[in-house]
Order: structure tokens, then C-alpha cells, then sequence
């Protein structure tokens, strides 16, 4: 089971609303919580059975988030387009701290640009915008917890 395997499984029990989810095979075990703050994850080989495994010394970041889900916000603010988490991680506004940030409020965006990076499992992934337009809110805090689907960005896309 790769790392995608497991992202799709951890987006299919957000959406399910499921409290527990345990999954067993020859070599994996994955438990799945939800209902709280977190989701706990927690794989294992049986021992008898552990590859050799060479760590590497630098890890680039994880290529740029396929889909971002966008929608439109159901409020006052129903001009503006919501993009929101594809996947569950901790929040960065920027790069690095010594960075500048990917964007700021009032700052015009288009299609592609990356607008945050969502940490998930040691993997920095980059969220790149769907849309064209303008910045009007950011509604999450820097290095805050998200979870799938939560709104991050309110764009107006006129």
C-alpha cells in the first residue's frame, strides 16, 4: 500500500463520517480514528517480514496537489468562490519561515498559482488555486490544523 492508498482511504472515511476504520493485509495494518481533533495512523509490518530500508538524506516536497475543491460560499458572500482542503494536514502560509508568504488578502491570483502548502505525514503539499481572481479572505491561521474539505480561501473570481 502506497502513500496515495493511504491518502484516498483517509479522504474516503472523512467523507463517510465513520468514527473507526481498521484495515489489515499480510504486511499493513492501518487504524483509522476520527472524532476528534486528529486521525491517528498507524501502519505496521509483522516482523519477520521487514525489508531493509535505505532512509534518504533530503526529501523534496511532494508534487503539487492534483485537484483542489472549489465552491461556491452559500452567504453574503455568494460571489466568492471557497477553495478548500484537499486533504487533512497543518496549514502553512509560506514556504519556509525565512520565506515570504504564498499570498495575501487583496493580492490577485491565477489559475495554478500555489496558494499554501498543507502538511500531511511529513509531506509538504502544495495547493495551487483552481481559479483566477482576487484574494478576498483567508480563512485559516498559519500552521493550524485543516481537515478534509475544510474551507481555506475566499476568492472573487470577477
Amino acid at each position: 500500500m502506497d502513500l496515495k492508498d493511504i491518502q484516498n482511504l483517509i479522504k474516503f472515511v472523512a467523507k463517510s463520517g465513520a468514527s473507526e476504520v481498521k484495515l489489515e493485509t499480510e504486511d499493513v495494518k492501518i487504524t483509522i480514528k476520527t472524532g476528534s481533533e486528529e486521525t491517528t495512523i498507524v501502519q505496521q509490518m509483522p516482523m519477520g517480514q521487514m525489508p531493509q530500508m535505505q532512509m534518504p538524506v533530503a526529501q523534496a516536497p511532494a508534487p503539487a496537489a492534483a485537484t483542489t475543491p472549489v465552491a461556491p460560499v452559500e452567504s453574503e458572500d455568494s460571489k466568492y468562490i471557497t477553495v478548500k482542503s484537499p486533504i487533512i494536514g497543518t496549514f502553512y502560509r509560506k514556504p519556509s519561515p525565512d520565506k515570504p508568504l504564498f499570498v495575501e488578502v487583496g493580492q490577485t491570483i491565477a489559475e495554478g498559482d500555489v496558494l499554501c502548502i498543507i502538511e500531511a505525514m511529513k509531506l509538504f503539499n502544495e495547493i495551487e488555486s483552481e481559479v483566477s481572481g482576487k484574494v478576498v479572505k483567508i480563512l485559516v491561521d498559519d500552521s493550524s490544523p485543516v481537515e478534509f474539505d475544510q474551507p481555506l480561501f475566499l476568492v472573487d473570481p470577477s
